[in-house]
């Protein structure tokens, strides 16, 4: 009996008391939460995770991509902002559940559940496209740099000092202070938008009325930056980070409410930040004969200042600046935590470098190398930024279609399985995605293909899921319509371990459709290198 109430967390600095940047919450802390003071005192010790990993998602990249969606179409892409919150809200949602029920991360998780095989392939995706976002950030502090006339040398190794330091301070604490005063920074973009002045009119236009600008022979263009909107937006690496970070900062079952209000907190900021720079941008190209030629981060800061003022560019520069140090710091950790799952190191930010030198070791590596790219002369800067975002667009299915067999794995779970509700969203949202880079692999292939052909191959895509969506509710109701999960005493349950629970039944059915997935996104994975190859020849 013993054995089965003890719970499967790996690591025992993942126990303990919740130290957080804002406040404390005792282990041996069990008292109900009754007065608003009490309960905003918990809040504020509960936040970060959900934060971190938002502002974390308006990094260098972003800003490239919703940047060169105002300059390039003005307004007209807001819309796909406002589609993507229910999107955030519920992949997060699922894995801070699965963080602090569980105890163990993203990474060990899908090796535990699915196998080395399927479990190699998860985390070699995640290092390599991780390796390459960790890149574009430091892109973005050479931009940055550049504009507000700082020696670039100087900047990329001052902020690869200020990442690494944050990390290596051996306190969870301390590296939470920092990351949320740089979290801060990303407020710098409401007065950026006040001072750009963009049209409201056109502003709630661009939100409520869906479209795809461009005519025929452009589809393949807006559909990648579609595409990367999407993959800046609601990236694999988020999966992994905040899972991780949940862990690490020792958040439980009980805490999960808190914990939605923080991650809430943090979706509200990166959409209005998004919104932000698409409309400071808009305003700031349009009628220019910049509009529609977009270069990079640094040619928004100079179109912004030309159209608001020195101040604007100054203020967009700083901006880009702190949110290139955010993304390093969630993207590297991400990697670290995700590698010392799989390696099964020490990985905890509460651990020291001579307790956790593998941990620490792989997050010098990330951002030493990284640093080192963006100083070599040469180096194709603009497109890798361009490809990494669509690249994370592209994998983003797979990755959305694990999290979903974990969330209704009752062996991991238990009375915390996903709801129907949330199982047919998430479905819903792997089609989306799937649909997407079917779009794209045929605009890469068809230059010249129209409007009208796009929305046949949409109308397509949307039977066969419907058909498939079908026979697996079908499926799902067969196999539980008698056995419902007991969501009772859900704040004290938690994963027994790994070594006890039962092995988990892949159906050949399931096996199959995971390959094809895997391998259909490896063909649509080639085709945007192939676009993105004669998008810099055309350069």
């Amino acid at each position: 009996m013993a054995t089965i109430t003890r719970t499967a967390v790996l690591d025992e600095a993942h126990v303990g008391d919740i130290r957080g940047a804002l406040g404390t919450i005792g282990a041996a802390d069990l008292e109900p939460r009754s007065g608003l003071s009490a309960k905003l005192k918990t809040l504020l010790a509960i936040v970060g995770p959900g934060l971190i990993v938002m502002c974390g998602d308006n990094d260098a990249g972003a800003f490239s991509t919703y940047g060169q969606a105002g300059q390039n179409y003005g307004t007209r892409l807001l819309w796909t902002l406002l589609l993507l919150v229910p999107v955030l809200y519920v992949n997060q949602e699922m894995v801070l559940r699965l963080g602090a029920v569980t105890g163990v991360g993203h990474a060990r998780l899908i090796l535990e559940r699915f196998g080395r095989y399927w479990g190699a392939f998860s985390v070699i995706d995640l290092f390599i496209l991780n390796a390459l976002t960790i890149v574009t950030e430091f892109i973005g502090i050479t931009l940055a740099a550049g504009y507000l006339g700082l020696p670039r040398v100087l900047a990329v190794v001052l902020a690869a000092g200020i990442i690494l330091a944050a990390a290596f301070t051996g306190s969870f604490r301390r590296f939470e202070r920092i990351a949320v005063a740089f979290c801060a920074g990303s407020l710098l973009l409401i007065p950026l938008y006040f001072l750009s002045h963009p049209s409201n009119a056109q502003m709630t236009h661009g939100f409520l009325v869906p479209g795809l600008p461009g005519g025929s022979g452009q589809m393949a263009t807006v559909m990648l930056l579609v595409i990367g909107i999407v993959g800046t937006t609601v990236a694999p690496w988020q999966l992994f980070f905040q899972q991780s970070y949940v862990i690490d900062k020792r958040i439980t079952p009980r805490f999960m409410r808190y914990e939605k209000v923080d991650l809430w907190i943090g979706i509200v900021i990166v959409v209005l930040g998004a919104a932000a720079v698409m409309g400071a941008t808009a305003a700031a190209f349009a009628g220019t004969k910049g509009a529609g030629n977009f270069t990079d981060a640094a040619g928004l800061a100079h179109g912004i200042a030309a159209h608001a003022g020195r101040v604007a560019g100054v203020v967009f520069a700083v901006a880009l600046l702190d949110a290139s140090v955010i993304g390093a710091f969630a993207v590297s950790l991400s990697s670290a935590y995700a590698i010392g799952d799989t390696l099964g190191l020490r990985h905890s930010l509460h651990r020291g470098i001579r307790q956790a030198k593998g941990f620490y070791a792989i997050y010098t590596a990330l951002i030493a190398g990284a640093a080192a790219i963006v100083l070599i002369p040469g180096t194709p800067l603009g497109l890798m930024i361009e490809g990494v975002q669509v690249l994370a667009g592209v994998l983003l299915p797979s990755a959305t279609v694990f999290l979903l067999l974990l969330c209704n794995d009752r062996a991991v779970l238990g009375p915390w399985t996903n709801r129907r509700g949330t199982n047919m969203f998430t479905s819903a949202v792997v089609a989306v995605l799937v649909t997407l880079s079917v779009v794209l692999t045929a605009s890469v292939l068809f230059p010249d293909i129209t409007g009208r052909q796009i929305l046949d191959i949409i109308a397509g895509c949307a039977l066969l899921s419907v058909a498939a969506g079908g026979w697996a509710l079908a499926r799902m109701r067969r196999a539980h319509s008698s056995v419902e999960a007991d969501r009772s005493a859900r704040e004290t349950w938690r994963m027994p371990p790994l070594n006890v629970l039962a092995e988990p039944m892949m159906s050949t059915g399931r096996k199959v459709g995971i390959a094809a997935l895997r391998s259909y996104l490896a063909i649509s994975m080639v085709m945007v290198i192939v676009k993105l190859v004669a998008m810099a020849i055309g350069h």
